[in-house]
């Protein structure tokens, strides 16, 4: 069997994976973005190099997470990315009427305007989807402890709660 991946010694096993640190967006205008993701999504703005034109916000604390904001060129073409803040379901269910108390949409999953969260049944996941002001994607998420239930596919919240609970 071949593999592009190098053997590993069994005791070389990989360091267990428990969040996102880092992910860094491109943004148009780096003083709005930095305004709607300190002051609307309250995270704390760590430094901005002004000749970089960069920024770098602490999620929760530095310790946690980071994200990097970095603003482009003129040009028309512009990268749309994707993130997910990892919160607990009590802000989730929240997050709908705190973002359009900001005038933001709340989404769903397929960018729907959608005031609850929805329910991603094979995981299972709660997740609140919303754009900032360049356009992307941005989740709120919590993991659910109950069973799976990939024939759910992806619903509202409500749905999920009324929903008949699979035989075991």
């Amino acid at each position: 069997m071949t593999s592009s991946h190098q053997e590993c010694p069994a005791d070389a096993s990989m360091p267990h994976i428990l969040g996102l640190y880092e992910t860094h967006l491109t943004v148009a205008d780096l003083q709005r973005s930095i305004a709607f993701y300190r002051d609307i999504l309250q995270l704390e703005l760590a430094t901005v190099i002004e000749d970089r034109r960069v920024a770098f916000l602490w999620i929760d604390d530095k310790r946690t997470g980071m994200l990097g904001l970095w603003e482009t060129g003129s040009a028309p073409l512009r990268m749309r990315l994707h993130i997910a803040f990892r919160i607990s379901l009590d802000d989730v269910l929240r997050s709908a009427a705190a973002l359009k108390a900001h005038g933001i949409q709340p989404k769903g999953f397929n960018g729907e305007p959608l005031d609850e969260p929805v329910v991603l049944g094979w995981m299972p996941s709660v997740s609140q989807y919303f754009s900032d002001p360049d356009g992307h994607s941005i989740e709120f998420i919590h993991v659910l402890e109950a069973e799976a239930d990939a024939g759910f596919g992806v619903k509202p919240y409500s749905q999920w709660l009324s929903r008949p609970k699979p035989v075991a």
